[in-house]
């Protein structure tokens, strides 16, 4: 198979082909009658894994990782469950932060709506940002002139 063969038997754009190929994901042979690269149904295989393990949030060193004990024919399963649950409490993590900015930034909204607009003068640049107290309920926050 060719490049733009192995992208439509993968559902990929050929780009997605030639960047596994340059990680050395894929591993093509050339043609000897025109130099062109050739895949065969390993390197689909090996694609359709990289994509699958992508989407579940594996870097790249990572998918490497277990194509290498695969290839070596070592279980990478005790690595992926490992690896998956560390990655799995850092997205935990993400939500949660995320969660609270969202919170902050509903509260602010929420303030920034009685706030009539200034303008910089040499003491404040955006009076919404710099009178906003995240430790203040949202019904007491408010602009402080003066």
């Amino acid at each position: 198979m060719k490049v733009s063969d192995l992208a439509k038997a993968a559902e990929v754009k050929p780009d997605t082909v030639r960047f596994y190929t340059r990680e050395s994901l894929l591993n093509p042979t050339r043609n000897p009658d025109n130099n062109y690269q050739q895949y065969d149904a390993e390197d689909l295989r090996r694609l359709r894994f990289a994509r699958k393990a992508r989407q579940l949030g594996f870097s790249l060193p990572e998918i490497r990782s277990i194509l290498d004990q695969a290839d070596e024919n070592h279980s990478p399963c005790p690595m992926v469950r490992e690896v998956f649950e560390e990655r799995l409490a850092e997205v935990e993590k993400e939500i949660a932060q995320l969660q609270q900015l969202r919170e902050r930034m509903k509260s602010a909204l929420t303030a920034w709506q009685a706030m009539p607009d200034g303008t910089p003068d040499g003491h404040t640049i955006c009076q919404l940002i710099e009178h906003w107290d995240n430790d203040q309920p949202a019904h007491k926050r408010g602009c402080n002139h003066g």
